[in-house]
């Protein structure tokens, strides 16, 4: 669903230029519900606008489904945005619109692109858990009501690809725990392809794989060591019970390079170089060695 190669995201303004995204490589299949996490500045809203079309790479290769994004047209992207990719923000205010019911939010998507389909606007308020507030406007619902109005939005014209950023960051717990099982209802019964984009390390615990992203690079990757792990109560907090759940991987670019997380690199005291052996079954990195002489 989701290839990038070598993408690079550069922000120009006056004599300023900020490199986002430095050679990110990604992939994603079709029907994979998936998290992608890191610091402030690390580069993952860039890469979310960049696969969400509200922001053009300038380098590289960044392919969604059949469209490819560094070529797209001014047209064709407006296609994409309305037809392929649903977007739902941490400020749900960027989705919604006070004046109009929860279900003329939903519909409005669809009056855009001309296939208003009532009956399937109902259904996402019903699925999301909303069927008795349809009539009512954002005043009389909760935040919690509010962004789950903005997921069926987000899935009015039937995308293919979900984008969420930081989707539970103004909720509280119990709000977040529905929000993520209304993203597992929909990733199963409607193969929908869900990206997430959060630093809350409980809500990227509860999907199979986790993608960091540090300095505009995927540096590490988390596979979920047995899918029946969906099932565990622990609450995961801290990097620590990531690993607890997922196997962590270093990602190797296609010509070799990876990223060491920083926190192996401090306890060895390695700053800008490093010795490495291999012994015929595995590579080992390790402080340099005083040279002699």
């Amino acid at each position: 669903m989701i290839e990038c190669e070598g993408l690079v995201k550069i922000y120009k303004s006056d004599d300023l230029e900020v490199v986002a995204l430095q050679g990110l490589n990604l992939s994603v299949r079709k029907g994979e519900m998936m998290a992608i996490i890191g610091n402030s500045g690390s580069g993952k809203s860039t890469l979310l606008n960049t696969l969400g079309g509200l922001d053009r790479p300038s380098a590289g290769s960044v392919k969604v489904g059949k469209w490819d994004l560094l070529k797209i047209s001014d047209d064709d992207l407006v296609h994409y945005k309305r037809d392929t990719v649903g977007f739902i923000w941490q400020n749900n205010a960027r989705n919604l619109l006070p004046y109009l019911t929860a279900l003329e939010n939903v519909e409005m998507p669809m009056i855009l692109s001309g296939k208003l389909d009532r009956p399937y606007a109902k259904q996402l308020l019903e699925w999301v858990g909303l069927k008795e507030r349809m009539g009512n406007k954002l005043h009389q619902l909760s935040g919690g009501e509010q962004q789950r109005v903005a997921i069926a939005i987000s899935l009015s014209n039937k995308p293919e690809l979900l984008l969420a950023d930081e989707p539970t960051g103004s909720v509280d717990s119990r709000t977040s725990d529905m929000i993520m099982d209304i993203f597992r209802r929909f990733n199963s019964e409607l193969e929908l392809t869900i990206v997430i984009v959060t630093h809350d390390l409980s809500l990227a615990g509860k999907v199979d794989r986790v993608v960091a992203i540090r300095d505009g690079l995927t540096s590490t990757e988390f596979i979920k060591r047995n899918p029946n792990l969906d099932q565990v109560e622990e609450e995961i907090r801290g990097m620590g019970a990531l690993q607890h759940v997922h196997e962590e991987y270093v990602v190797v670019d296609r010509v070799g390079r990876m990223q060491i997380p920083r926190d192996y690199l401090n306890a060895l005291n390695i700053k800008d170089k490093a010795s490495m052996e291999f012994d015929g079954e595995k590579i080992i990195i390790s402080a340099p060695k005083l040279l002699e002489g």
